[in-house]
């Protein structure tokens, strides 16, 4: 569901967690991980309650294959300054859109929208608008760990504990300047704090033909790629062949087709 600043803080208020529900105790609610899909055990085997995990910017489709494991198995996410994050898209990805709140416009007052929410949503993803100091990341932080709910950045965002960035992304699928985007072949890094200063990657396709997160080692032979993702949303210009104009992608969308 959408909506906007108001109604999400009262939605805030009513939404309860559903370990709350089936009577988890607080003290173990904050031990326990949120699910994750098996392809990304390689960087971390759950999200903790009371994290915070980051999402460099240029993958908005990591976010959802983060969000798709933990609203399958009943618990609620929300999302919060990404208008341009389409219901459809994650119903594909996996999502369940019952358990999914979107708020597209927080407004200024957005930090005090994700304190809301992080008090009765499992997960809640946001998408700053622009530079965040220390002294705001910190305070979500810290009401990340106070609720037991999991704060998920997406772009820059100071002292996060864990850090996932999308690399080296190939699309797939038009040979020789036709036929349809079959999905995406790219490294997903994970790097942190302490533990997790050294960096682990592991390949994944994402998304995969049926829009969804699933293992390189069940990727179609080989193909010619048409389009390279650069991380951080810098542009390829590499034409498919027997095309006559270049084509790009930017972060996770197809332009200039």
């Amino acid at each position: 569901m959408a909506v906007e600043a108001a109604a999400a803080l009262e939605l805030a208020g009513r939404l309860r967690r559903a370990s709350d529900l089936t009577g988890a105790a607080a003290c173990g609610d904050q031990d326990r991980l949120l699910p994750v899909a098996p392809q990304l055990h390689p960087l971390l085997p759950g999200l903790r309650r009371g994290s915070s995990v980051a999402v460099a910017p240029g993958a908005s489709s990591l976010v959802l294959a983060l969000l798709a494991p933990v609203s399958a198995a009943g618990s609620w996410v929300a999302v919060v300054g990404m208008p341009g994050l389409a219901p459809l898209a994650a119903a594909q990805a996996g999502v369940a859109l019952e358990r999914l709140a979107l708020v597209p416009h927080p407004g200024p007052e957005w930090t005090t929208v994700v304190a809301a929410l992080l008090d009765g949503v499992d997960v809640v993803v946001v998408a700053p608008s622009g530079p965040v100091s220390e002294r705001v990341a910190s305070r979500l932080a810290a009401r990340a760990r106070q609720r037991g709910s999991v704060l998920v950045p997406y772009g820059r965002w100071p002292g996060a504990e864990l850090t996932l960035t999308a690399e080296h992304g190939v699309w797939d699928g038009l040979g020789a300047g036709h036929g349809r985007l079959r999905g995406r072949e790219l490294t997903v890094r994970a790097q942190g704090r302490g533990a997790a200063t050294r960096p682990r990657r592991v390949r994944v396709l994402l998304p995969d033909a049926a829009g969804r997160l699933a293992s390189a080692a069940h990727a179609p032979g080989a193909v010619r790629p048409a389009f390279t993702l650069i991380a951080g949303g810098r542009r390829s210009t590499e034409a498919p062949r027997g095309s006559q104009d270049p084509q790009r992608v930017e972060g996770d969308h197809l332009v200039g087709a």
